[in-house]
């Protein structure tokens, strides 16, 4: 390299013009290795699009297997999250963890100054939230949740389109998620260990898919608080799942509008779609990619979703722009803010279930 090219990059490096791809990686310490969505992010390590430094996870057996299956290192683990923090000193935690231990992640990395994110839902419990809520606040560090439908580019096109006021105020929202059951689908053991426990997972589909349709409620109504829940849920499956709800619908109302969300183990395919009812037009996304339109009687469309970018593309670039301020990671579908107002639907949503009435927020 000749000095002229040497004193080039060294300028690139000091503007931040250039950097290498490494320097660049965010680098996580993942907390737990029982909820099967791992793969996903581990899958992305050893495509070299985040950098793993450490895996926290007290089961022996889960550490073999993820080792086996990803040819991981057995420097990489440990079971002390804590120690394992002070060590490596990483960007943020990342939680593969039971839903309802998502707060004991909190708990150690706040103090330490250490972002979290969880995947989804934000916590079991109300109450647990709130202990997040405070800690976040107290530390000063961002607590952020991550949920596949997130990352849909259908989704973000219908946002886009609403806030071009293209069918008017929101009349009615309805969100559908879920699929066979997580047994019938070939989930771990180990996760369904946790998922179908009432203590573990909070519930059992209300809070593992109902939250989806409540982030995304909460999100397209600008964070509003809603005014009153009330859901039935059903236990259609004993036999599989003898000790939470395989089924919930949830009536979500606001000023304005109405929310319902179908969350179920039962439905004969996997299903993740949302239906938006304007004044003056309707828009659905089918899934993912596809969506389809219409606008008062004769106005059909159909249209795939235009990709997402970074760094909206995915929950690791969404959560290095918001460490890099680059996003404030404040009122979004993986924010605290709006991730409260979804604890407190499926709180109220479990209160109606079981007294029967409409629970009033």
């Amino acid at each position: 390299m000749t000095c002229h090219l040497k004193t080039f990059l060294l300028l690139l490096l000091l503007t931040g013009i250039y950097a290498p791809a490494s320097a660049q990686q965010l680098r996580v310490v993942i907390a737990g290795l029982s909820h099967d969505h791992v793969h996903g992010i581990l899958q992305q390590f050893n495509n070299g699009k985040v950098n793993v430094t450490g895996i926290a996870e007290p089961d022996k057996h889960l550490q073999l297997k993820y080792s086996k299956l990803y040819h991981l290192p057995d420097s990489l683990f440990g079971d002390d999250l804590k120690k394992m923090l002070v060590t490596k000193k990483p960007d943020a935690v990342l939680g593969y963890n039971p839903v309802a231990e998502h707060v004991a992640i909190v708990r150690i990395c706040a103090p330490l100054g250490i972002p979290v994110m969880v995947e989804k839902p934000l916590a079991a419990t109300l109450s647990q939230a709130k202990e997040m809520e405070t800690l976040a606040k107290q530390y000063h560090i961002k607590v952020l949740t991550n949920y596949e439908t997130t990352w849909y580019p259908s989704y973000h096109d219908i946002y886009s389109t609403i806030n071009n006021d293209s069918i008017g105020q929101i009349k009615k929202i309805v969100v559908h998620d879920g699929h066979q059951g997580p047994r019938e689908i070939g989930c771990s053991q180990a996760f369904l260990s946790w998922l179908t426990d009432p203590v573990l997972n909070g519930a059992g589909a209300l809070n593992d898919f109902g939250c989806y349709g409540a982030d995304l409620m909460t999100w397209l109504m600008k964070g509003a608080r809603p005014v009153a829940v009330t859901a039935v849920i059903r236990h259609y499956k004993p036999a599989l799942y003898p000790k939470v709800d395989d089924d919930a619908t949830i009536v979500v109302e606001y000023p304005s509008a109405t929310g319902l969300i179908e969350a179920s183990w039962n439905w004969p395919f996997s299903i993740k779609d949302m239906e938006v009812f304007g004044q003056t037009g309707y828009l659905h996304a089918l899934d993912k990619n596809n969506i389809v339109s219409r606008m008062r009687e004769n106005i059909h469309e159909t249209k795939i979703a235009n990709p997402l970018k970074a760094p909206i593309g995915d929950a690791i670039s969404y959560l290095n722009a918001v460490l890099k301020q680059q996003l404030p990671g404040d009122n979004d579908l993986s924010s605290l803010s709006y991730n409260m107002i979804v604890m407190e639907i499926l709180d109220a949503a479990k209160r109606s279930a079981l007294a029967g009435k409409r629970i009033r927020l």
